[in-house]
């Protein structure tokens, strides 16, 4: 490979239709907004404290497992945005048990929000959520890291789930 094609490699992107933070964000924010505008006559169990219990376990759990695998990218000195390109093939960690760590944990702090939060709308949203997730982000990103890390990241993935 000779060194504009290299620099080519090392600068190129996955090209996600967008950052996952941001369809979480609006997904929750348009999920809490259909609450209001178009109510659903599902509810949820009245009981404060299991609603907290189960919603604040799944924030908790869901905010550790993306500080887990956003320190893994940091300490492999990768960036985590998926707009900007990557610097390493990072495997080990919390990442030997998930391609996908960081996702999974905002999925998880996603859903905590939506119990705790009583919406049936964020929920709903959650389906279509993953959809886009997995086809618009999570594919394009692992094609990317297959032209960048060819065997590499087809041996991780061979090993290593993508969510669980």
């Amino acid at each position: 490979m000779g060194p504009a094609s290299q620099r080519a490699g090392e600068t190129a992107v996955a090209g996600v239709i967008a950052r996952p933070p941001f369809l979480y964000l609006a997904c929750l924010v348009l999920g809490v907004a259909l609450d209001r505008l178009l109510p659903l006559p599902l509810t949820f169990p009245e009981v404060t404290l299991v609603r907290w219990t189960a919603g604040g376990g799944l924030i908790a759990v869901g905010l550790a497992i993306m500080a887990a695998g956003i320190r893994n990218f940091s300490h492999a000195a990768t960036p985590v945005p998926s707009n900007r390109p990557v610097r390493a093939l990072v495997t080990t960690g919390i990442h030997g048990w998930s391609r996908n760590p960081t996702y999974v944990g905002m999925f998880l702090l996603y859903a905590g929000i939506g119990l705790a939060a009583r919406s049936p709308w964020v929920l709903i949203l959650a389906l279509p959520l993953v959809i886009v997730l997995r086809y618009g982000v999570v594919a394009r990103e692992e094609a990317y890291l297959e032209r960048r890390f060819g065997d590499a990241y087809r041996d991780y993935k061979a090993r290593v789930r993508r969510w669980l």
